[in-house]
Parts: C-alpha cells; structure tokens; sequence
C-alpha cells in the first residue's frame, strides 16, 4: 500500500503480549500485514519471560518494519501482580521501540476502545468486531490480546497520522508520504 503508514501495536503482558501490524492509507483505511501472540511460560523466571517477550518484538520489527510503535498504557488495575507484568512488559516494548530507532506513543484501553468503536467502554468482543470489520477480515482476531495489538495499531494510526516522528525527530520516508497525500487530499 503506497503511502501508507506501518504501525506496530502492542498488548503487553507477561503470558500474551499481542503483537498488531496495520498499513493505514491517508484516507484512514487499513489492511492487516501481521497479527500473533508472544507467550511465556507463567512458570519461567522473570528474566527469562522478559526476553521471549523481547525476543518477539524484535522479530515482528525486523520482519515488517514498522513506522511507528503503539503500546497501551498501563492503568491501574485491582491486580498489583498483573499491573506489575503488564509494565514490565510495556517498558520491554518501549526500550525496543528506542533501540530500533522507532517513535513510540502510549494510549489508554478507553482511548483505543473509542477509537475503534466509538465508544471508550466497548467489551473485548466489539473490539474484535470492529477490527475485523475495519480490516475486512473473515474471522474475528483471537485471542483478544491479538484484537486489541490491532486496536491499539488503528488508534495510534487514526489519532497521530505523520505527527508522530522517529527518535530524532524525523519523519520516517512513510510519514513523508503520508503527509504529502494527505496535501494532496486537501486540495
């Protein structure tokens, strides 16, 4: 897709860590590059749990080399252990997003939900059936983790355009281009 901008979405967590990549058009429509789930094992030492995270993202960056990196917000949760995974996992994320060169943004779980359904209280199935309808796909994406690494992805797409630069404060040749058809729209 010319002119599109590749946004890699992220789920953090320590179990699933859903990993989203969208091409969104200036026009805002969307098609699916690649969507997965990095599991670790509950049982495996934190560390350990960590790099197969890590590991994961990194190979969804060098294999579709994504523009940009959205990664929900962690909030505060009933949970301390879950939350404390869910950052880990996110600050994991971010630290690659750095390393990889790659603007990355946060968004919280009602930002993305409205985003995507126009609603910030949806449950995990409208997201699913949002996403599936936006990127036209035949099946619903599961596990929700998936889902919402693809919301996430849409939003950050929707929400930023080319404002969201790279580390430098760069545009990346995508946002470039994004920017120049969206002139051209205008006109």
């Amino acid at each position: 897709m010319a002119g599109h901008l590749r946004v890699l979405g992220i789920d953090p967590g320590l179990t699933r860590c859903g990993v989203g990549i969208v091409d969104v058009a200036s026009n805002r429509s969307a098609s699916l590059v690649y969507v997965g789930v990095v599991r670790s094992a509950a049982d495996a030492p934190i560390e350990r749990r960590l790099a197969t995270i890590a590991a994961g993202i990194r190979t969804a960056i060098a294999e579709h080399r994504p523009d940009v990196v959205a990664v929900e917000r962690v909030f505060s949760q009933q949970n301390r252990s879950t939350v404390m995974g869910t950052a880990q996992a996110s600050g994991i994320a971010l630290l690659i997003a750095a390393e990889s060169d790659l603007p990355a943004a946060t968004h919280t779980p009602t930002e993305v939900k409205a985003a995507v359904t126009g609603y910030g209280g949806a449950d995990k199935l409208q997201v699913q059936t949002m996403v599936a309808r936006i990127l036209r796909l035949d099946t619903l994406p599961q596990p929700a983790d998936a889902a919402d690494a693809l919301a996430l992805a849409l939003c950050h797409a929707w929400r930023s355009g080319p404002r969201a630069t790279t580390a430098n404060g760069a545009l990346t040749p995508a946002q470039r281009a994004w920017a120049d058809a969206e002139r051209l729209t205008r006109r």
